[in-house]
């Protein structure tokens, strides 16, 4: 067993985890650590997949409570099933370009290079709104109407830019159509669900013959890793949010994106495209 690689699978997975809900982009982190630590062969394809399944198998769970709620009120329960369609208003938009684009996307614009340039951008934008005085019109994600719910939508659909994030193009676009800070987190954890279930599923049927036995040790190191720190970078991001703006992740991603260009540019590191 390749110790080694076991321990490049845990610190993928522990990033994966700590990252996907924050506004700092899990993709880009994983692009960039998986260049640095030299996991960018085409097993490392389906191992990112398998780790970002725990990240959202993680926010289920620490959800499980509303998600039940929800599914057992769909038959004739009116918030349960209002809640249900602005999941997928919310869902149409990523899923409809991310099928239009997705490989033209991963060919061009998935390399370290590419994602720093977004990360530095993307923080200037979380500067941007935070330093603006926008009035929350929305306090709740069952206030939200389906025109809140598809603009979201869009926001969500330009994090298949890598570097953008998520959860930062969520929760800044909530921000700026009227949803307060509590809404806009908690929705963009929920749409995160059947968001990244289907994304999920259709790269692991993309890439399903990359999958072999001699993995599932390597799988199941990240994948637990990945589970257990978004557990704990969940709880920690909602308290740290009730006190805080988000400028602080805004900061980060401008220095951590110079890193990458400067280094770069110096060629102190040579970065390649995974």
């Amino acid at each position: 067993m390749d110790i080694i690689l076991l321990l490049k699978a845990a610190i993928l997975g522990v990033v994966e985890g700590l990252t996907e809900f924050l506004p700092i982009s899990s993709t880009g982190h994983l692009i960039i650590l998986g260049d640095l630590l030299g996991y960018n062969d085409e097993t490392s394809k389906v191992f990112k997949i398998v780790i970002q399944l725990a990240a959202i198998l993680a926010i289920c769970w620490d959800y499980r409570e509303r998600l039940t709620k929800v599914v057992r009120g769909l038959p004739n329960d009116a918030p349960s099933q209002r809640f249900a369609i602005m999941l997928v208003i919310g869902f149409l938009p990523a899923a409809i370009l991310g099928l239009m684009f997705h490989s033209t996307i991963k060919t061009l614009l998935f390399n370290p290079i590419t994602v720093a340039t977004a990360l530095i951008v993307g923080g200037l934008i979380i500067l941007y709104v935070e330093r603006r005085a926008y009035q929350p019109r929305i306090h709740s994600v069952d206030e939200m109407r389906w025109p809140d719910a598809l603009k979201v939508g869009f926001a969500q659909a330009l994090a298949m830019i890598p570097g953008t994030s998520r959860s930062g193009a969520m929760i800044m676009g909530g921000l700026i159509f009227g949803m307060s800070r509590k809404t806009a987190i908690e929705f963009s954890f929920f749409l995160a669900i059947p968001t990244m279930f289907a994304a999920t599923a259709y790269d692991l049927y993309k890439n399903w013959d990359l999958l072999r036995a001699d993995d599932l040790p390597v799988f199941a190191v990240g994948f637990v890793a990945s589970f257990l720190s978004a557990m704990w970078a969940v709880k920690s991001f909602i308290k740290f949010i009730s006190n805080h703006t988000f400028e602080v992740f805004a900061w980060y991603r401008i220095v951590f994106g110079l890193i990458v260009l400067l280094t770069a540019y110096t060629g102190v590191v040579n970065w390649s495209a995974p």
